[in-house]
C-alpha cells in the first residue's frame, strides 16, 4: 500500500475530508487507514461537497476487495492498483469515479489534530 501515490496512510477522517475538500473537483480520491478497523484502508471520493468512504480489506488468499454500494457484485483484485483502475471507469457500484488522485506529496495548511500524527498540510 504504501508505494501508492494516494496512500496517506493512518490520517483522520477529518483530514482526509480536508485534503479531498480543498482537491474541490468531483471525482478526488485518496486512500487512508481505517481508523476504526485495524488492517483495513478507506477509500474516499469526493462527490457534490460530500465525501464518500468505502472500506478495502484483503480477502483470504490475499485479493483486495471494495465494500460498494449493497447489491453490487464483490469483485477481487490482486492489487489495489488494479483495484483502483477499476472503480476509474462509471457505473462500478460507488458515488463516482476515480478521476483525480490525491497524492500524499502533496502540501496541505492545516494541521492533523490526532496526537499520534502531528504532520502539518500546507495549501
Amino acid at each position: 500500500m504504501d508505494s501508492l501515490p494516494v496512500y496517506h496512510g493512518a490520517i483522520s477522517k477529518e483530514t482526509g475530508e480536508k485534503l479531498l475538500g480543498a482537491a474541490g473537483r468531483d471525482g478526488s480520491y485518496l486512500i487512508r487507514n481505517s481508523e476504526s478497523l485495524p488492517g483495513v484502508y478507506c477509500l474516499c471520493v469526493l462527490h457534490q461537497g460530500f465525501v464518500y468512504t468505502y472500506r478495502l480489506h484483503q480477502v483470504e488468499g490475499g485479493s483486495w476487495a471494495a465494500e460498494t454500494t449493497p447489491g453490487v457484485e464483490k469483485r477481487l483484485f490482486r492489487k489495489v492498483k488494479n483495484l483502483i483502475a477499476a472503480y476509474q471507469k462509471p457505473g462500478q457500484g460507488i458515488a463516482m469515479p476515480l478521476l483525480y488522485p490525491v497524492t500524499a506529496q502533496n502540501n496541505y495548511a492545516f494541521k492533523d489534530k490526532r496526537e499520534n500524527n502531528p504532520q502539518t498540510y500546507q495549501i
